[in-house]
């Protein structure tokens, strides 16, 4: 399975090496400096660290999927079986991201990525609940379901948010945030599962889906304008 887990890694690096060409830009010429610092910072608005606030929320909700594995083990799933859980996520973060994207294009991003997080709110009560392992893959459906509803939308509004030269910094920092929280929420979801039980964890992610989807809807998000055609930036 690892051998040839090798060969889409290096299928992909192979297009990185003879696809993608990075642009030419000034910044060669620039000193090189801290990436992040108290100056550059204070020049990202308040509508990115909301952002960055709903985002480090939001992860702190979906933490770690192999509590999702493990939930399914304790459902009735075989060891042997255990990759069925990413599989089946997976699948459906796939077949719904294309069309998640396509919706993004056409309504306003607030209420789709409202739409991921009752989703997650919605998962993770199903694996609270789970007694067997149709409940259970029920749940993991649902959490593939949030995922393509919503991992490309917080990174569109960061972009939307950050002015064009500090796009890199503001990502990093945004990516940081979230890194943290997934750390945060992993720790705290393995706590609650030894010393609660396994559907503290689940019942956990639902509380923190809530709070991320009540700061949600606190605030218009910001937007992004539209590309201009080709004929309109020759005109």
């Amino acid at each position: 399975m690892f051998w040839f887990a090798v060969i889409p890694g290096l299928l992909a690096v192979a297009l990185l090496v003879a696809g993608v060409h990075e642009p030419e830009t000034s910044a060669a010429a620039r000193p090189a400096r801290a990436p992040i610092h108290r100056e550059t910072l204070r020049e990202l608005s308040g509508s990115y660290w909301w952002i960055v606030a709903v985002g480090a929320i939001f992860t702190l909700a979906r933490f770690s999927e192999a509590f999702l594995i493990l939930r399914a083990r304790q459902s009735g799933l075989a060891d042997a079986l255990a990759p069925a859980v990413l599989i089946l996520m997976n699948v459906v973060y796939a077949a719904s991201a294309y069309p998640a994207g396509r919706l993004a294009d056409h309504m306003d991003r607030r209420f789709l990525l409202a739409g991921g997080l009752l989703v997650l709110i919605a998962a993770n009560l199903a694996l609270a609940r789970a007694q067997g392992l149709a409940m259970a893959a029920l749940g993991v459906a649902l959490w593939g379901l949030h995922m393509g509803l919503t991992q490309g939308l917080l990174a569109t509004m960061v972009a939307a948010a950050a002015p064009g030269h500090l796009r890199g910094t503001a990502f990093g920092f945004f990516n940081l945030a979230s890194g943290g929280a997934m750390l945060a929420a992993s720790v705290l979801a393995g706590t609650l599962w030894d010393t609660i039980g396994a559907s503290a964890t689940f019942y956990a992610g639902a509380i923190f889906s809530a709070v991320a989807l009540a700061l949600l809807m606190t605030r218009q998000a910001p937007r992004i304008p539209p590309t201009p055609s080709p004929a309109v930036k020759e005109a």
